[in-house]
């Protein structure tokens, strides 16, 4: 089975006929220090240790209506994603018999629930998977920190890591829904990125991938088309 739909030809894939693993990702404000596509890079790499897949390449935008007080951040927002998934799924079973969506962004998980019921409805055998760590924090912070410096650590900037806000997210939500990340942080983070390493990076990213090849391997959708 071919390892990546991008360099592979149309008559492989025709006689391969492979499952198709999408990374679902974002072009969003991290923080000072890490970089603008940090979702699409941990999704990607989600997705290339699934097996039984071949790997698309990324939808590398998202709904990141959020993070728009931030320079850098591009949102399609969740019509124009909606729009995007329901057509790429339509397109791509016409010659995968399975479609995969693996999201490295929470804010596309509802735009991806709606778009992946509707396929489902349609007959398509299309589900999505979230990136997700248990007990993590919110955003830019020790997680996602962690797990660049195991995925890219030429990229991570920790000399300008800097604490966020730290409060629970709970406690954030009615701001944040109002006036975007911006209105609760200054610097985009919710988290602490300062302690932040390569090993806890290896071994949460260990962990999610675990939960996301047993969850492909059990592929049961739940009323959303979520892998469980």
């Amino acid at each position: 089975m071919p390892e990546s739909l991008a360099v592979t030809t149309w008559p492989e894939i025709a006689a391969a006929v492979p499952a198709v693993a999408v990374p679902v990702g974002s072009l969003e404000q991290h923080g000072p220090h890490l970089p603008l596509d940090t979702d699409t890079r941990i999704a990607v790499a989600v997705a290339r240790s699934l097996p039984g897949m071949t790997v698309a390449p990324a939808i590398a935008y998202g709904a990141s209506g959020e993070h728009e007080g931030f320079a850098g951040t591009v949102s399609l927002g969740a019509s124009a994603l909606e729009a995007v998934v329901v057509e790429y799924g339509r397109s791509a079973c016409r010659w995968s018999p399975r479609v995969l969506l693996v999201n490295g962004h929470g804010g596309n998980a509802p735009t991806l629930a709606k778009a992946v019921a509707l396929l489902r409805y349609e007959g398509r055998d299309v589900a999505w998977l979230p990136c997700a760590v248990p007990g993590a924090d919110a955003h830019a912070g020790h997680t996602e920190t962690s797990l660049l410096l195991h995925l890219s650590p030429g990229d991570v900037r920790m000399d300008r890591a800097e604490p966020g806000a730290t409060q629970p997210i709970g406690e954030l939500m009615d701001r944040l829904r109002a006036g975007g990340i911006a209105s609760v942080s200054a610097n985009g983070v919710l988290g602490d990125p300062t302690g932040a390493s390569a090993i806890e990076g290896e071994r949460m990213f260990e962990q999610m991938r675990a939960r996301c090849v047993a969850a492909v391997l059990r592929w049961q959708p739940d009323g959303k088309g979520m892998l469980r």
